[in-house]
C-alpha cells in the first residue's frame, strides 16, 4: 500500500496522467484517437454511482482536499474529481461537507466500459502503450 506522498512521487515521474491517456489508437488515416473521460460519462451514470454509494459523515481533515478523500478511500488521488462531482460540488473551496457520498469502487470500474470503448482492429494500424 502506498502513501500519498509515494504516490505523487510516483504520479510525478509519468509522462502523462493514466487519468487521462488510456490506449493511444492510430488508426489508418493517421488520425489519433484518445479515448478520455469526459462530462458526458459523468452525466450518463451519475445517478448510478449515487444509488450504489455509501454515506458517511465528513472529516474535517477533507476540507478542499477530495483527492485526500479519494486516496483514504481506492488508494489514489485520481478519483478526487469524481467525489466533487457526485457530491454536486463543482469548486475544489467548496468541498466542506456534512455528509459525503462515496460510490463503491466496483461501480465506478462498470462505467469504464463506456469510457474506453472497444475499436475494430481492422482500423488500427499501431497501438501505443
Amino acid at each position: 500500500m502506498f502513501t500519498i506522498d509515494e504516490e505523487a512521487k510516483k504520479n510525478k515521474r509519468m509522462p502523462v496522467s493514466l487519468d487521462f491517456m488510456g490506449d493511444t489508437y492510430k488508426n489508418v488515416r493517421g488520425n489519433i484517437v484518445f479515448p478520455s473521460p469526459s462530462l458526458w460519462l459523468l452525466e450518463k451514470h451519475l445517478f448510478f454511482l449515487q444509488a450504489n454509494s455509501k454515506r458517511i459523515g465528513f472529516d474535517q481533515k477533507y476540507i478542499m482536499r477530495p483527492d485526500y478523500l479519494s486516496f483514504d478511500e481506492y488508494n489514489t488521488v485520481v478519483l478526487g474529481p469524481l467525489l466533487m462531482y457526485v457530491n454536486n460540488v463543482f469548486c475544489i473551496e467548496d468541498f466542506s461537507l456534512n455528509e459525503v457520498i462515496i460510490p463503491k469502487l466496483s461501480y465506478i470500474s462498470e462505467i469504464l466500459v463506456d469510457r474506453f470503448p472497444e475499436l475494430s482492429p481492422d482500423n488500427l494500424e499501431v497501438i501505443n502503450w
